[in-house]
C-alpha cells in the first residue's frame, strides 16, 4: 500500500514538473496581440489619446456659463460707520457673500475654431496610436521570421553533421580494414568539428532571435519560450507581386501616418483662424449678487412725536442679508486696439505652421512611397534570388551526391569532398534567406494595403 502511494505521488510530481517545463508556444498573432495589450509605448499612446480627449471635452464645456461663489470675513478696528451715518470707535466684524456668473457671447469664433482644432488633434493622436501599433506589429513579424529562419539553419546544420558522422563511421571501418589511409579519417573528423561549430553558431543565432522577440514583447527570457512554426506557402517561380502603384494608392487611404499628417495640417488651419479671431472684439454677459452682515449695525428707535432717538436694537443676520444686498447685470466688450503687435505675430506664426504641416504631409507621402517601392524591389530581388538558389541547390545536391559516391570508393580526397559539401550548405543557407526575405517583403506590401499581418 505504501509503495503504491509513493508511486502515485512520484507520478504526480513528475507530471507537475513536465507541465512547468513544457514549452510556451507562441503564434505570430499571439505575439502581436500580446504586444498591443502590454507594450509600454502603446500604453503611453493610449494615455496621450485620453489626454487629448479630455482637452476636447474641456473646450466644449467653455461655451457654458460659469458660476462662482465668494465669502469674506472682515474685522474693523477704530472708527466704524453705523447705519445712521454716524461713527463709533468700537470694533466690528463684517461678513459678506457673493455670487457671479459670466457667459461668453462672442470671442472672435475662438471657441468654435478651438473645438474644431482639438477634434482634429484628438483624431491625430488616435492615428499616432495606430502608427505605434503598426510599427510594433512589423517589428514582431520581422523578428518572428528571423526565428523561423534560424530554426531552419539549425536543421540544415544538424542534417550536415548527421551525414558527416555517417561518413566518419564508414571511413573508420575502411581504415581499420586497411583499405584507406588514416589521414582521410582525420580530415573528415576535422570537417565534423567545423560543422559542430556551425551548429553551435546556428543555435546561438536562434537564441538571440528569441531574445529579441521576448524583448519586443517585454517578457523575461525563458528557456521554454518558443514560436509556432506555421505552414508557409510554397513560393512559385512566377509568384505574383502587387505593383507599388497599387499598394501606394491603397496605403494613402489606410496608413495612420498619412491620416495623422493630414489631420495636423487641417488642425493648423484652424489655429490660423484662432489667431485671426483675436483681432475681433469679445463680448461677455455677466451678473453678480452680493450680501453683507455687520455685527454693529443697529436699528434706531425714535420718538414718534419728537423724532428723538430713544434706543438702538440689533438687526438679525438674515434681515441684514436681505437689507444689505446688491445685484447687477451687464454686458462687457473688450476691443483690441493695440496689443504690441502680438496678434499680428501670432497670425504670421500660424501661417508658417500651416506651411510646415503641409510640408510634413508631403514628406510623409514621399516616405511612404519610398518604403513601398523599396519593399517591392526587395521582394522582386528576393524572388529572383530564391529562383536562382533553387537551381543552385538542386545542382549542388547532385554534385555532392556524386562527390560522396566517389569519396566512398576513394576517387576523391577529403578536401574535395568537404568543398562540395560546404558549397551545398552555402547554397541551402542562401535559399532559406531568400525565402524568408521574400515572405517578409510581400507581407509588408500586404500590410501597407491594409491587410493584417499573418503567416
Amino acid at each position: 500500500m505504501i509503495r503504491t502511494i509513493f508511486t502515485i505521488a512520484s507520478l504526480l510530481i513528475m507530471a507537475q514538473l513536465t507541465t512547468l517545463h513544457a514549452q510556451e508556444i507562441w503564434s505570430l498573432e499571439q505575439c502581436i496581440n500580446y504586444a498591443l495589450d502590454n507594450n509600454i509605448k502603446i500604453k503611453q499612446g493610449v494615455i496621450s489619446t485620453q489626454y487629448q480627449q479630455n482637452q476636447l471635452k474641456q473646450t466644449r464645456s467653455s461655451r457654458l456659463p460659469n458660476l462662482n461663489g465668494s465669502m469674506s470675513q472682515s474685522l474693523y478696528f477704530g472708527r466704524t460707520l453705523l447705519s445712521d451715518n454716524s461713527y463709533s470707535d468700537i470694533n466690528s466684524a463684517q461678513t459678506g457673500f457673493g455670487f457671479g456668473t459670466n457667459v461668453p457671447v462672442f470671442q472672435g469664433f475662438y471657441i468654435t475654431n478651438n473645438i474644431s482644432k482639438l477634434e482634429l488633434d484628438f483624431q491625430a493622436s488616435v492615428s499616432d496610436l495606430e502608427k505605434a501599433k503598426s510599427d510594433i506589429s512589423v517589428n514582431i513579424a520581422s523578428t518572428f521570421l528571423e526565428i523561423l529562419f534560424a530554426k531552419d539553419l539549425v536543421k540544415v546544420s544538424e542534417d550536415q553533421l548527421v551525414v558527416t558522422n555517417q561518413q566518419i563511421r564508414q571511413i573508420n571501418e575502411k581504415v581499420e580494414a586497411g583499405s584507406l589511409a588514416r589521414g582521410s579519417l582525420l580530415e573528415i573528423q576535422a570537417q565534423a568539428a567545423g560543422e559542430e561549430l556551425n551548429l553551435v553558431n546556428a543555435k546561438n543565432q536562434l537564441q538571440l532571435a528569441k531574445l529579441r522577440l521576448t524583448q519586443l514583447l517585454e517578457l523575461p527570457l525563458k528557456d521554454n519560450f518558443d514560436v509556432q512554426v506555421p505552414l508557409l506557402p510554397e513560393i512559385a517561380a512566377q509568384a505574383a507581386i502587387v505593383t507599388s502603384v497599387e499598394v501606394y494608392k491603397s496605403a494613402l487611404l489606410t496608413r495612420p501616418e498619412i491620416k495623422g499628417a493630414d489631420l495636423r495640417y487641417q488642425s493648423s488651419q484652424f489655429q490660423l483662424k484662432i489667431a485671426q479671431g483675436a483681432l475681433y472684439p469679445s463680448i461677455n454677459l455677466y451678473a453678480n449678487a452680493n450680501y453683507s452682515y455687520n455685527n454693529k449695525n443697529k436699528t434706531i428707535n425714535r420718538d414718534p412725536n419728537t423724532g428723538a432717538i430713544l434706543s438702538y436694537s440689533d438687526i438679525g443676520f438674515y434681515q441684514q442679508l436681505k437689507n444689505f444686498q446688491s445685484k447687477n447685470v451687464g454686458v462687457q466688450m473688450n476691443i483690441p486696439i493695440f496689443t504690441r503687435f502680438q496678434n499680428r505675430i501670432q497670425i504670421d506664426n500660424a501661417r508658417l505652421q500651416v506651411l510646415n504641416t503641409e510640408l510634413e504631409l508631403e514628406s510623409a507621402k514621399k516616405l511612404l512611397r519610398s518604403d513601398i517601392e523599396t519593399a517591392q524591389t526587395n521582394a522582386i530581388a528576393a524572388l529572383n534570388r530564391f529562383t536562382s538558389n533553387q537551381k543552385a541547390v538542386s545542382s549542388m545536391r547532385e554534385a555532392f551526391r556524386y562527390s560522396e559516391e566517389k569519396f566512398g570508393v576513394g576517387l576523391v580526397n577529403a578536401v574535395e569532398y568537404n568543398t562540395s559539401k560546404t558549397k551545398l550548405a552555402k547554397s541551402e543557407s542562401d535559399l532559406l534567406q531568400a525565402k524568408y526575405e521574400f515572405i517578409f517583403r510581400t507581407k509588408i506590401l500586404d500590410f501597407y494595403r491594409g491587410l493584417p499581418l499573418t503567416l
